[in-house]
């Protein structure tokens, strides 16, 4: 199969979790504090790998004790990091991330080295794009080199696909670039700018987002599901029910079997319904990097529910 590349975000997490997410100005005791790999393109780099594709990250790390430990998690779940910078003149980037009973989160992200991608690691990431499967980025990283880096997958033949996270406006020449995005519903809503509650409104997002260039358009309806919309057909894959306990990186999941299905010649129907399914495994396990399923436990997930994997 031809290798996935990842460009993007490398950082390291720092969690608390809560009974509940405070509001503002209120302080509340939490249960546990851990460390774990993220980043959403590192994390879609370890989702991918783990389910058995050659996966390739181009990104930036500082040079100390963060970027060190986070350099070795990519390469113990089996990704290719000879892409990755280490910056001197930075940290690492960082989330701090709090988790809630229900599952529910809220980030905040210090970009570090993520902050620093500029067309120099275009120009790495450009070496490896000659027969790749795909392209994936998200919005952790320079808007500016998301352009130039899309610019570059279009211009090899290479398909991109975008996560639109965190939620930002994206410029209107980028569009025609992507070839499939999966905003999820708050992001969806802050492109198209009405709420994307349910499938009528997300079918009404999709056609606006593809008069804008995009390809296929996939959004993320949490514990509902999942709608999709192409040029030839729509449609709806329900979400596969699991006990949440971390979201953080669904998503990610997400975007990453997407990618592996699609590498594996799958179709787009089978793609989403294996993104569906990372992402709610993903949501069982704490941690962004430490949930992310291997090839068994994901293949025993299809299985047990009735979808085929052949």
């Amino acid at each position: 199969m031809k290798p996935i590349i990842v460009f993007g975000s490398i950082n390291m997490d720092l969690v608390a979790k809560t009974p509940r997410l405070p509001v503002a100005g209120e302080t509340i005791k939490g249960d546990e504090f851990f460390t774990a790999g993220g980043g959403k393109g590192a994390n879609q780099a370890v989702a991918a790998a783990r389910l058995g594709i050659s996966t390739q990250i181009v990104g930036r790390l500082g040079n100390d004790d963060f970027g060190r430990q986070l350099l070795r998690h990519l390469q113990a779940a089996g990704v290719q990091t000879d892409g990755v910078l280490v910056d001197e003149a930075t940290s690492s980037g960082v989330a701090v991330i709090t988790v809630d009973d229900a599952g529910e989160n809220n980030i905040i992200i210090i970009a570090g080295a993520n902050g620093r991608l500029n067309e120099t690691d275009v120009e790495r990431l450009r070496s490896k794009l000659p027969g790749a499967a795909a392209l994936l980025m998200q919005l952790e990283i320079p808007m500016t080199t998301v352009q130039l880096a899309a610019q570059a997958a279009h211009s090899a033949g290479v398909p991109v696909i975008l996560d639109p996270a965190p939620a930002q406006d994206i410029p209107d020449e980028l569009y025609s670039r992507i070839d499939i995005i999966t905003p999820n519903q708050l992001e969806a809503s802050q492109l198209v700018g009405f709420p994307v509650d349910g499938e009528e409104a997300a079918a009404k997002a999709s056609a606006e987002l593809q008069q804008r260039g995009v390809s296929t358009v996939i959004v993320k309806l949490g514990d509902r599901g999942v709608f999709c919309a192409t040029a030839e057909e729509t449609f709806f894959v329900p979400a596969f029910s699991v006990q949440a306990v971390d979201t953080v990186a669904a998503g990610d999941a997400f975007n990453g079997a997407l990618a592996v299905a699609l590498a594996q010649g799958r179709s787009l129907r089978e793609a989403v319904v294996w993104g569906a399914a990372a992402g709610a495994l993903s949501a069982t396990k704490a941690g962004a990097q430490p949930s992310l399923p291997d090839r068994k436990t994901f293949e025993t997930f299809l299985k047990e529910r009735g979808v085929g994997i052949c």
